[in-house]
């Protein structure tokens, strides 16, 4: 069992930066693949970024293109999305969610969840 908290949402101006965290409880934490999604106000939850066990292999989505940066501390069971400053724009605005997962996949459904956090991004 694996639980996960996040952090770091919050109200931010267009054209700023984020950091969004999400730690990890249990010691299996460095076994997992963690990836980030998230959720729009009347649209489906969607893959943003996905890292890899050992952080070795990463994957974002296309929409993405750059802005964001997914890293994780296997320490301090932890991984976070970098949100890179002048990217931030109003459609980022969504309900961000941590996962975890035995492996990194992308088009099926992840083993844990957090329960999100919100970031609104005003214009």
């Amino acid at each position: 069992q694996v639980q996960l908290v996040e952090s770091g949402g919050g109200l931010v101006q267009a054209g700023g930066s984020l950091r969004l965290s999400c730690t990890a409880s249990g010691r299996t934490f460095r076994s997992y693949a963690m990836g980030w999604f998230r959720q729009s106000p009347g649209k489906e939850r969607e893959f943003v970024a996905a890292i890899s066990w050992d952080g070795g292999n990463t994957y974002s989505a296309d929409f993405v293109r750059g802005r964001f940066t997914i890293s994780r501390a296997n320490a301090k069971n932890t991984v976070y999305l970098q949100i890179d400053m002048n990217t931030l724009a109003p459609e980022d605005t969504a309900v961000y969610y941590c996962a975890a997962n035995p492996t990194l996949v992308i088009n099926t459904p992840w083993d844990y969840w957090g329960q999100g956090t919100q970031v609104t991004v005003s214009s």
